[in-house]
């Protein structure tokens, strides 16, 4: 027995706290469990009873860097808190604590409780100079041992990614070879199918529509499941988004996308956030086979970015959708510089209210969008005139090559699906068929496989329906070019979307920027792919006659032609070709019968 436990410390009760920081550790390190739980015999040679001995082993598989989620140790905190625990054992003071905001304050309820602290160096009361002396140097010494660890362990695993080396978990479509050389998946539908994700986001430019595509054609897309094996899911926006945004298809291994947060008051653990592209800790390029280059996988982040409609941080653009505004989206206001947000309440207007929102200031402007969008249309149909006829060319190649891929993406699903069913229907061919335990549920699985190659076949079926088949001969290529101004038409056309003419409307325009110079006039600025600039004075509509710039003039005019003993018709005619215009009408003034 030691001299310091007396019979006061006997008539309480012993704890072993047993502790080991990864379950790693507990499955493969047993030899140190085994001794953590020998330290029964300890106490029982220090003098307390074997039925007097508790073992606290709550916190297996946890650090002790931190008490937040250890609740073996609060329970031995509060155990000794009040009084309940003579002595506290524990194979090294590192089990108890890594943390001296953890270490201090259980020594302090020890020495006011009276309540020992031994190891397997020995006994110590932490009530008395010495002995808390010698566990406060305990605990600082493993709260740098921690460290120096971690910042160990940390510089070697830096170190291998460094140079690429180290085994991080791949993304569907590669796999590591005995030697750890990454190569792509042996499976050619594998490959084809990251290539379409790839290919017809670069061709629709949002993750949304990518997916759409591939759940009308009936396309799956590979994934990894919980033991890491290739297996084939519905498509989804986030898991089009994650191959999308994974630097691994561009052949990059790159470490340290995201950072850690710091709690707050909603989240009470640090949460992973992710790091811009500029911020990520290594990148090595070329590491992996490519399924894209590095130059195309920033083109598709950027293209992401400015798919998220964020104006205050972000300030992207957002994809096209179908609204009446024209030009959502890359409106920009030309009196503070700041994005400007559509609102449909008396027809469509473009508002900058931002600093309204954040100042409780008065809205900059706001604006009627019909008249705005009439006049960018227009400049944009005069600047692609001259390239039409061969931008439209391009873009048939483009889709006939869409049509190819998602067909043969179709074929390679059917082909997989159909040796699945044969697979399934061998199976239940070489079943006893008395045992209807096995048989029913093999027989289930042959059905569904069966179900899933005819929705394949179907999809396929559809998909080659409705491809444009319609060539085009080389002979009639020139009588296309001699007709000419198509363009005009399709965007007048009934059936093209308003998604598409958003789309059309930002291959060519970067942003608008809108200035009201008087109640009926804007001053647009068209900033044009490239830097180039147009700019348009638009008449817009006003609610009240007098709110006209030439109201007095026009006034003066209409009196004038009046006493002539003009009619009315006749005045508005006179009006509109000497320039004037109603509060209404942007181009013509209208007569008094118009308003009977």
């Amino acid at each position: 027995m030691s001299e310091l436990v007396t019979q006061d410390h006997l008539k309480r009760r012993a704890v072993v706290y047993v502790r080991q920081s990864t379950t790693h550790q507990v499955v493969n390190n047993q030899e140190s469990l085994r001794l953590q739980y020998a330290l029964r015999q300890r106490a029982c040679d220090l003098g307390w009873r074997e039925t007097d001995v508790d073992v606290i082993d709550a916190d297996l598989g946890f650090s002790g860097a931190s008490a937040a989620r250890r609740e073996g140790f609060k329970e031995l905190v509060g155990r000794v808190a009040v009084g309940e625990i003579g002595l506290v054992l524990s194979i090294d003071v590192t089990r108890l604590a890594r943390n001296c905001s953890d270490w201090y304050p259980l020594l302090d309820v020890c020495g006011h409780r009276s309540c020992l602290i031994a190891d397997r160096d020995g006994v110590y009361d932490p009530g008395t100079p010495n002995g808390r002396l010698l566990l406060g140097l305990k605990g600082t010494i493993s709260e740098l041992e921690l460290h120096t660890i971690r910042g160990r362990l940390t510089s070697g695993l830096l170190a291998k990614a460094a140079r690429g080396e180290l085994a991080l978990m791949l993304p569907a479509g590669f796999v590591r070879d005995p030697s750890g050389r990454v190569t792509k998946d042996p499976n050619r539908e594998v490959q084809e199918r990251v290539e379409l994700v790839f290919s017809s986001f670069l061709r629709l430019r949002s993750g949304a529509a990518v997916m759409r595509l591939m759940v009308d054609r009936q396309l799956a897309i590979p994934r990894h499941d919980r033991f890491h094996e290739v297996c084939w899911r519905r498509p989804t926006v986030a898991s089009v988004t994650t191959i999308l945004k994974n630097p691994a298809y561009a052949g990059a291994f790159v470490y340290g996308r995201k950072r850690m947060k710091c709690p707050t008051e909603t989240t009470a653990r640090p949460q992973k956030a992710p790091r811009s592209i500029s911020d990520w800790r290594i990148v090595v390029k070329d590491k992996y086979p490519g399924y894209i280059s590095w130059e195309v996988y920033l083109k598709i982040r950027a293209m992401l970015d400015d798919n998220r409609a964020d104006y205050l941080k972000t300030r992207g653009r957002g994809i096209p959708r179908d609204g009446a505004a024209l030009l959502h989206g890359i409106t920009w206001c030309g009196e503070c510089g700041r994005k400007m947000v559509v609102r449909y309440k008396r027809g469509s207007e473009y508002v900058c209210n931002q600093r309204q929102r954040q100042e409780h200031v008065p809205a900059c402007q706001k604006t009627y969008a019909a008249a705005i969008d009439a006049a960018v249309a227009k400049a944009f149909l005069a600047a692609v005139a001259p390239a039409e006829i061969h931008a439209w060319t391009q873009a048939r190649k483009a889709q006939k090559q869409a049509d190819a891929t998602l067909r043969r993406a179709g074929e390679q699903q059917i082909e997989r699906l159909r040796f699945e069913a044969r697979l399934a229907e061998r199976q239940f061919n070489r079943v006893d068929p008395d045992n209807r335990l096995v048989a029913d549920e093999l027989e289930r699985r042959w059905e569904a496989r069966l179900v899933e190659l005819r929705r394949a076949e179907e999809a396929l079926a559809k998909g080659a329906a409705e491809e444009d088949t319609v060539a085009i001969a080389p002979r009639l290529h020139s009588k296309i070019v001699a007709l000419g101004q198509t363009l005009p038409r399709i965007w007048a056309d009934p059936q093209t979307s308003r998604e598409r003419r958003k789309a059309l409307l930002r291959c060519l325009i970067d942003k608008v920027i809108l200035r009201r110079t008087a109640p009926d006039q804007v001053f647009v600025r068209i900033v044009w792919r490239g830097g180039a600039t147009s700019e348009l004075s638009v008449a817009v509509s006003v609610n009240d006659l007098r709110a006209l710039s030439h109201f007095k003039e026009m006034e003066a005019r209409l009196i004038q032609l009046a006493q002539a003993g003009e009619h009315d018709e006749a005045i508005a005619q006179i009006l509109t070709a000497e320039g004037h215009r109603s509060p209404k009408c942007a181009d013509k003034v209208l007569p008094s019968t118009h308003y009977r």
